[in-house]
């Protein structure tokens, strides 16, 4: 048996979006395999207690005092985000860590500050990159969760010196230093409920709905899909597209939510044909919601974030046996089109995109092919498939190739994390919106602060 802690930014809860729900099952794996182990959240919406036979702990980021008997008690510390700089026990640790890099932060960030100073948009994605640099530095294990993000990383740790005759003799692929881990789905089917149909006033048993099945935000293209509906409702009179969570239970509502509402209000279409749901729904009755639905769709811009994303929406699609039609770009767009899954279409197509939604809303025979398809793919997707290499790992922990203990990092480079939490970061985040955005600007942060603490 190992002592597992895996520590995530994200609330654990009922209310969990992806890191949150990939750490938890992370947990829940491991511990069907003989492991002990603890889920820390550094998010003051995590409710702390035992789930499961799972330990769920709370911890502030920057209290390095309640983290440490976490970190003395593990034997493996697996991490996710910015928490190596968060805690100083953790960048001294002479654990095993594993490096959960499934969503490439430093990629997200530049789509997530687009609409911020532009000062402040390179503070974020330099944060972000340098605190993933210190992960693929320190890991002795790394998870990604696509073949096209193995390659992002291989030249990431190339470029940190990590490609070296240490860690490729005996290992050639670094198959033993960076692992492919997917997002997973339960090996259970959902559970069925009334969620939608006969709940909603605009939803009834004849409706078409078409489902977004996660949060809104900036890299996502939702504009094309509400004109695309908005085309569809004549050839599809009883299309409905839900958006089924606009407000994440940690990130801050993103400007796109509210151009999309705009949109739909401006094309005749909004409430009816189109309905936003301003919660988050319950990670354990999403199911109810998915079964309810006839397709899954996600639409996206083309940029170099899709090209390294890995869309966990669509692995709810396949739980629950929808077709989809997805914007081409992605690594699940291949897999959707490959393997006969539904329809892929370009990028800011509207027309197009219209079509395909009538198409499989309307063919019989085509969607019960990709439904048969789904059917036949998903398997490859369960958790217990894709957290082998982590499972693997845990049953025989030990330091990467090259390894140095007392060293706080590996390869090249600083050999001291950046820090991401405690008194001096917030004073210089401080400073830096002082500089930028004025007294107001530091104001206004500090009452979105307290409002989400709240």
């Amino acid at each position: 048996m190992t002592r597992v802690v895996i520590l995530t930014g994200d609330p654990v809860g009922a209310a969990m979006a992806g890191p949150a729900i990939r750490a938890w099952n992370m947990a829940l794996e491991l511990q069907r395999h003989g492991h002990d182990t603890r889920v820390v959240s550094t998010s003051e919406a995590t409710e702390p207690g035992t789930h499961e036979g799972v330990t769920l702990a709370r911890v502030r980021a920057g209290d390095d005092r309640a983290f440490r008997e976490h970190e003395r008690w593990a034997e493996v510390i697996v991490l996710q985000g910015y928490g190596l700089g968060q805690f100083d026990s953790l960048r001294r640790t002479d654990r095993y860590l594993v490096a959960d890099v499934y969503a490439p932060m430093h990629l997200e960030a530049l789509e997530q500050g687009r609409d911020v100073a532009r000062a402040t948009w390179s503070l974020r994605v330099a944060t972000a990159r340098d605190s993933l640099s210190d992960q693929l530095r320190r890991a002795d294990l790394v998870l990604c969760a696509s073949e096209r993000q193995r390659l992002l990383y291989l030249g990431h740790l190339g470029a940190l010196g990590r490609v070296s005759p240490t860690t490729y003799e005996g290992d050639p692929e670094l198959r033993g230093l960076l692992a492919l881990a997917p997002f997973g789905l339960p090996t259970e089917p959902p559970a069925a409920g009334s969620a939608l149909r006969g709940v909603h006033p605009n939803i009834d048993a004849d409706s078409r709905v078409l489902l977004w099945g996660g949060g809104v935000y900036d890299w996502f293209d939702p504009l094309t899909l509400i004109e695309a509906v908005a085309r569809a409702k004549k050839a599809v009179p009883g299309i409905r597209l839900v958006f089924l969570g606009t407000r994440h239970p940690k990130v801050d509502e993103m400007g796109i939510v509210r151009r999309a509402v705009d949109l739909a209000t401006e094309l005749g279409v909004e409430g009816r044909e189109v309905i936003f749901n301003d919660t988050w729904v319950p990670y354990d009755e999403r199911g109810a919601y998915l079964l309810e639905a006839d397709v899954g769709v996600s639409t996206h811009h083309v940029h170099v974030e899709t090209t390294f994303a890995f869309r966990t929406r669509i692995l709810d699609y396949l739980w629950a046996g929808l077709p989809m039609v997805v914007t081409e770009g992605d690594g699940f767009a291949d897999l959707v089109h490959d393997e006969g899954l539904g329809i892929v279409v370009p990028a800011h197509d509207a027309d197009a995109l219209a079509e395909a939604l009538t198409t499989v809303l309307t063919d019989t025979a085509a969607a019960e092919r990709y439904r048969a398809n789904v059917a036949r793919v998903r398997e490859q997707y369960t958790w217990p498939v894709v957290l082998e290499p982590l499972v693997r790992y845990v049953d025989a922990p030990h330091h990467a190739a090259d390894y140095v203990a007392g060293r706080a990092s590996m390869g090249v480079g600083s050999s001291r994390a950046r820090r991401t939490a405690g008194p001096g970061h917030s004073a210089r985040m401080a400073w830096h919106h002082l500089r930028h955005s004025g007294v107001r600007g530091v104001a206004e942060r500090v009452r979105a602060r307290f409002r989400f603490r709240q």
